[in-house]
């Protein structure tokens, strides 16, 4: 057979098998290497509900969805006590988490470690002990924080009396809401719980967001120009928040001057200044409200969430409204800071996927090369080809968020369920690291991957739905 290939002037082109081409190349021929695999690597159960889902008409329910992500318009409004924002809130013992729902004795070291400081944060227990025995006997109840139009980072604990961010997407009238952010050190998204964790705590309920709350509902801020100009400034929203977190107190600096007194001014703004993921949490917040006009079309493919409890991994799909598919969370690969290493991780927890979803964070990785370093995925060829693979599996870029790196094309966004399937391309997800056991806080940064087995569940749902 090699004879015959090589009578006359051949120019071979392989699939893969690669003793076969070894024996081309050494007799002469010019081989051409091509990586390829079968669709949805082969499974035919998922070869039959990608042919089930192929044609216009899950075609036009995802343009339907991607012209709802990008005719959004939101704006930071307010802070208000999640209380007064989330009524079950202020009505039951009830804690709010990242991730899908999970049950206290599923949850992770840290979760368990936040869920302990928010209970005696609240009130309802004395100490961390009784708060735990508390919890284990289900004198709480907890629920994902998407079950109520909110995001939170890590842990992504909310409680009554905590203030939250509110972003309004007025191109459709809805809400979503998100914790502050606590700020560098122990803190309670990392599973911190201790005295000077919750101390923080209450003075962002008593002083920091009462004078954010007024300067915003004196001046609120539209943030898609805003976020703009920061992925132009090196920004990719979920590890470098640099720019619009500065972007964010340029804009609001006067108005925080006009609503607040001399003294609580100066420790709002030494705050802000020295807290470079600040706006990290405005971002989660606008993703939400961006995401979930989507949620419920007909039809469509585009996943309207992606979140992690540090257990479970899920998401949701926009004709498959609020049920959610979930599998085993990985573990994010990247660096630690000196002292840790991957045994002391824990496996990937948070809210902030989110910001993946809408086409930030590791979809725009090619923004920021600086952040690629960071998680350890390398230097700017990697940062474009991780922004160039997350393109083959959105259905499309949204135009007002350009990426220089890459001639100002759009960030890619909206994720299709089939070409995760069919691709075998995992979203990528920048995160932060979390120690397994609670209190200890931030031991690292990384990329982590979304499990394919929640994208292989939900299109099987899917296609049967669709008969």
């Amino acid at each position: 057979m090699i004879a015959a290939l090589l009578a006359g002037p051949v120019r071979v082109v392989n699939v893969g098998l690669a003793g076969f081409a070894r024996e081309l190349a050494a007799n002469g021929a010019a081989v051409v290497q091509i990586d390829w695999a079968p669709p949805a690597a082969g499974k035919p159960e998922l070869l039959s509900a990608l042919s089930r889902l192929d044609g216009e008409r899950i075609d036009a329910a995802n343009r339907t969805a991607i012209g709802k992500i990008l005719a959004a318009q939101p704006v930071l409004v307010d802070v208000r006590l999640a209380g007064e924002l989330i009524a079950p809130l202020d009505s039951r013992r009830l804690v709010l988490h990242a991730g899908p729902p999970i049950a206290w004795q599923d949850m992770c070291g840290p979760l368990k470690g936040a869920v302990c400081g928010a209970i005696v944060f609240e009130g309802w227990a004395r100490d961390l002990e009784a708060a735990e025995r508390l919890a284990a006997a289900g004198g709480v109840e907890f629920e994902p924080n998407h079950h109520f139009g909110a995001v939170g980072p890590m842990t992504g604990i909310t409680t009554r009396s905590m203030p939250l961010l509110v972003v309004e997407n007025r191109a459709f009238g809805n809400r979503a809401f998100c914790a502050l952010n606590e700020g560098l050190g122990k803190v309670m998204r990392f599973g911190g719980n201790d005295a000077e964790v919750l101390a923080r705590l209450a003075w962002l309920r008593a002083e920091f967001g009462p004078l954010l709350g007024a300067a915003l509902r004196a001046a609120p801020v539209p943030l898609k120009p805003l976020i703009a100009r920061g992925l132009a400034m090196g920004d990719e929203m979920h590890q470098r928040n640099v720019a619009c977190s500065s972007l964010l107190l340029r804009a609001l600096a006067p108005h925080l001057a006009r609503a607040g007194e001399l003294s609580a001014l100066a420790t709002a703004f030494e705050f802000m200044a020295g807290n470079d993921q600040f706006f990290l949490n405005v971002a989660m917040a606008m993703g939400k409200s961006i995401l979930d006009p989507a949620r419920g079309t007909a039809d469509s493919t585009i996943v309207t969430a992606m979140c992690r409890n540090g257990t479970e991994f899920g998401i949701r799909i926009a004709a498959l409204g609020d049920a959610w598919f979930t599998a085993p969370v990985e573990m994010p690969q990247g660096l630690y800071f000196p002292g840790f290493s991957a045994a002391d991780a824990n496996p990937d927890i948070g809210d902030s996927a989110i910001l993946e979803a809408i086409g930030l964070g590791a979809f725009a990785m090619a923004a920021a090369p600086a952040v690629a370093g960071f998680v350890g995925a390398g230097g700017f060829a990697d940062a474009v080809a991780t922004t160039r693979a997350m393109g083959e599996i959105c259905a499309g870029r949204d135009p007002a968020w350009g990426i220089p790196a890459l001639e100002f094309a759009g960030t890619p966004t909206g994720i299709d369920l089939r070409r995760v399937v069919e691709t075998r391309i995992a979203p990528a997800i920048n995160t932060g690291i979390a120690h397994r056991l609670a209190g200890v806080g931030q031991v690292g940064a990384g990329i982590a991957r979304a499990p394919l087995a929640c994208f292989e569940k939900a299109l099987l749902a899917l296609a049967a739905r669709a008969g």
